[in-house]
């Protein structure tokens, strides 16, 4: 899987490079409503066009049924029952082609969340009247058969990274937290390692982004399993053999100008986009929905 996401991950490199020259906004916008447009003909070719055609016809003619005979209640009744019917077909015929297109949808949007959903976190220098609480707390959780190894964990931080508070485990939870901030603007490959033996050690990273840098993908969450490399394809999953089950902190929502950041805010700026430019789309292209 973690192949496949960075596949998927250099094609959108190459494909959106020329729209993020407009900006992250406009990127997001452009490249959504090309989306819908690419997802409205494949809708076309996995649905079945002439049924879709035809169970609207018949819906406007019972409909129409009702309206000539509406003092015939026995003939208003089944053309109702009729178009409930219809209705319910019509809707089976528009829902079965988006079950293959389901796939694709879940990685595109991961795609767009990962690029435009995220902000690094801000620089700040830690000192003198420097409170606890507002820096970025970084959170690591092992997986529950390995939970009493957080006790051995060590985090090594990069120059640019500075702790603020010290490592508090809670070995029951098989959880950890430290609090740290960012003294310069860079990329950052944070390290958190085990004992494995007497001169070995497990090292994992998570890569964390401050200041004006301008990735072209961040996550907050570095996590196991297939659920984790589908929703989180910047950084690869750990090894099922891992005893990490996440490591995690909090990423600034994005700025888009006038439109909402954030992962919820790329989610509602896709769909609408989709959607508007899709619609636009619907005569051209011929396509019955």
């Amino acid at each position: 899987m973690n192949a496949l996401d960075r596949g998927i991950t250099y094609v959108f490199d190459v494909l959106l490079w020329p729209l993020d020259q407009l900006g992250r906004g406009a990127a997001l916008v452009i490249a959504s409503g090309i989306f819908g447009i690419v997802a409205l003909v494949c809708f076309k070719h996995l649905s079945r066009q002439k049924a879709i055609r035809a169970a609207k016809d018949k819906i406007k003619a019972h409909l129409i049924e009702i309206r000539i005979y509406q003092d015939d209640l026995r003939i208003v009744g089944r053309a109702i029952g009729k178009v409930l019917v219809r209705n319910m077909q019509y809707l089976a015929l528009n829902l079965m082609p988006l079950v293959p297109l389901a796939l694709p949808f879940a990685f595109v949007l991961a795609q767009f969340v990962v690029r435009y959903g995220f902000a690094p976190i801000p620089v700040k220098e830690g000192g003198p009247g420097f409170l606890a609480g507002q820096g970025t707390t970084i959170e690591v959780e092992f997986v529950p058969s390995e939970a009493a190894r957080v006790r051995d964990l060590e985090i090594h931080y990069p120059d640019g990274v500075k702790v603020m508070s010290p490592l508090v485990r809670i070995s029951s939870e098989g959880r950890a937290f430290q609090e740290v901030v960012a003294t310069r603007p860079g990329r950052y490959e944070i390290q958190f390692a085990l004992p494995v033996g007497e001169k070995e050690r497990t090292v994992v990273t998570k890569t964390l982004y401050a200041g004006n840098v301008s990735p072209r993908t961040m996550q907050p969450l570095r996590g196991r399993g297939l659920e984790s490399a589908l929703l989180w394809p910047a950084e690869p999953t750990f090894e099922s053999s891992s005893p990490f089950e996440r490591i995690a902190f909090v990423y600034p929502n994005s700025d888009l100008g006038w439109m909402p950041g954030g992962p919820s805010g790329v989610l509602i700026v896709f769909f609408v986009s989709s959607l508007l430019f899709g619609a636009l789309a619907i005569k051209p292209l011929r396509i019955q929905i």
